[in-house]
């Protein structure tokens, strides 16, 4: 009987592990597919959060030079040949038209270049020059 006992009770274990097997690799591969349905959705917000941050920065820039800006400062365009005309015209050098403007030598100098581009409080400042003849711009910059 005891051979009997021992037979039955290594086939239950057996029929049991071979129960248990299936039923871990279905939870195993569902499993699996659970964690790449994740992963493919945290790409996916990542990508989101990215375009959206792209998108606020874009209308941020856009919409910021319509707001601070008046009808005056809208009007003001910078040309490379038209600046330097207009230092040579006041017979000025880059450093003295920089001291003019509040800028340094070097600005005015990658201005003329076309390398950088004022900004649009200097923009103001360039506009005022324009104004401005010879004897004006010689008293300020003996007063300066």
């Amino acid at each position: 009987m005891s051979t009997f006992a021992n037979q039955l009770k290594a086939e239950i274990a057996r029929i049991s592990k071979k129960e248990n097997k299936a039923e871990n690799a279905a939870l195993k591969k569902a499993s699996a597919q659970y964690r790449s349905d994740i992963a493919a959705l945290k790409r996916r917000i990542a990508s989101l959060e990215s375009t959206l941050s792209k998108m606020h920065k874009q209308a941020a820039k856009t919409s910021a030079p319509d707001t601070d800006l008046d009808s005056d400062e809208k009007s003001l365009r910078f040309r490379v040949a038209g600046f330097a005309s207009l230092r040579k015209k006041l017979g000025l050098t880059a450093n003295e038209m920089g001291a003019l403007l509040g800028v340094s030598g070097q600005s005015v100098y990658k201005w003329e270049q076309g390398k950088a581009k004022p900004r649009a409080s200097q923009m103001q400042a360039i506009a005022a020059v324009r104004k401005l003849g010879k004897k004006q711009v010689a008293e300020l910059l003996a007063a300066g």
